[in-house]
């Protein structure tokens, strides 16, 4: 493994929003050591990073992503994601378990981390609460755990069985396994493409109400509550479910919650265009809903910004009637998150890279999320200043369903470096 100097970077550790200008010496996978001006380890460098001009980070934690692999490789696989994941500087991330076969069997289990040991990020797995996500049978949850998963979720469905739900918050509480659920009321939101509201009116479209969140949202912490239980709530996009958040924490509730990206910039105005590149499940919804999700953030309700990185095929995303919900997000997590937040003054640079890389590696309790001597050296690069045009042609991953397409975004990793190892150089990627 090569030994890496990087001279001259603006060294940010994002938890005590520390900040050093100077040197990172990288070796055995390891950080080594961290000064003002390395010049003794020169010689022993293989290779010299200048990185005068740009921030060194802890790696991002994308705790929500969808690999897609196994079952679905046409759309995204697991070293195809690993490539769009190195490329917006994650070095960690969580895949989702709603695969083909599902994540509900220690076979499946074992096959992606196999088969991720040879990524180029670290790849972590969530297992499936039930048996083929069909919310009434658990799992096997101890063969699930004893194979390497660290997540339980029916992501991509609620648990629709309240029993397997209260009953897998305490088999994860037992093991020590984050339980992360997927917030629908599935009666609420059938049949609907998009948040209802003006637009789904204007269009003459079936719209999906925030109660289909909010009351799958109530149901979830209620549930925590009764077995005193932690509880993660993902992807929340209503105002309704970040007050029901925010009033759970008062009262003690062991709950965290996480949003993305896309429902920060965006809003249901995109569904004009007729785009299923801006549909996902939940759907982008008001201003009002966008301005509270920051809210919520800024206060500490909201503690971790994911991607739920959800690839589809361009040919499944061309029909935006049948098409399948999702949007993929990872090579502009950090971009579209400083442009939403640092560039507009609601969060400092610092508070936001804590968000999107140790909140989210303490919740998994994972080793990442932090630059420090005898650390795992999971470090990007990048320029805080830089502006780009995102163009899906030119992104890593198999699929191009960004609705971030066109936009111009501040930010840019310049090189992703995981357990040692430089994994994303822009000058030639």
């Amino acid at each position: 493994m090569a030994n890496i100097l990087i001279k001259r970077a603006n060294i940010l550790n994002p938890d005590t929003a520390e900040s050093l200008h100077g040197d990172i010496f990288i070796s055995d996978g390891k950080v080594e050591k961290i000064g003002e001006d390395l010049f003794e380890y020169m010689n022993q460098a293989d290779e010299i990073i200048d990185a005068n001009g740009l921030t060194a980070a802890p790696g991002l934690v994308d705790m929500h992503v969808h690999l897609r692999d196994p079952g679905f490789q046409e759309k995204e696989d697991i070293f195809s994601a690993a490539r769009a994941a190195a490329a917006g500087g994650v070095t960690s991330l969580l895949a989702m378990p709603n695969t083909n076969p599902v994540v509900d069997s220690a076979e499946v289990v074992e096959y992606i981390l196999e088969r991720a040991k040879n990524a180029d990020v670290h790849i972590y797995t969530a297992a499936s609460v039930t048996k083929g996500l069909k919310g009434d049978e658990l799992t096997d949850i101890d063969s699930l755990k004893k194979a390497g998963a660290i997540v339980l979720s029916d992501d991509g469905r609620p648990v629709i069985n309240t029993q397997c739900l209260v009953d897998g918050l305490i088999k994860a509480k037992e093991l020590g396994m984050t339980f992360a659920s997927h917030c629908e009321d599935l009666y609420l939101s059938k049949d609907g493409l998009l948040n209802d509201g003006t637009v789904a009116k204007v269009l003459g479209i079936k719209g999906i109400p925030n109660s289909a969140e909010d009351c799958a949202t109530a149901r979830e912490i209620a549930a925590a509550a009764a077995v005193d239980a932690p509880i993660h709530i993902c992807h929340v996009s209503t105002a309704g479910s970040v007050e029901l958040i925010r009033d759970a924490k008062r009262r003690g509730v062991k709950v965290t919650a996480e949003t993305a990206p896309h429902y920060l910039l965006l809003t249901d105005i995109e569904l004009y265009k007729k785009d299923a590149d801006y549909r996902m499940s939940p759907p982008l919804r008001t201003e009002k809903d966008r301005l509270a999700l920051i809210e919520g953030l800024k206060d500490g309700t909201i503690d971790v910004i994911a991607t739920d990185h959800a690839p589809h095929t361009v040919a499944e995303k061309s029909d935006f009637f049948n098409a399948p919900n999702g949007a993929i997000g990872m090579e502009t997590l950090l971009a579209a998150s400083i442009t939403a937040l640092v560039k507009t003054g609601e969060m400092t640079l610092s508070e936001l890279l804590v968000k999107m890389s140790s909140a989210p590696a303490k919740l998994l309790s994972i080793s990442a999320g932090e630059i420090g001597v005898g650390k795992a050296a999971d470090i990007m690069l990048f320029d805080e200043n830089e502006r780009w045009v995102v163009d899906s042609n030119a992104l890593h991953g198999k699929s191009k369903n960004t609705p971030f397409k066109g936009m111009e975004l501040t930010g840019r990793v310049k090189y992703t470096i995981t357990g040692g190892r430089k994994v994303y150089d822009c000058k030639y990627n």
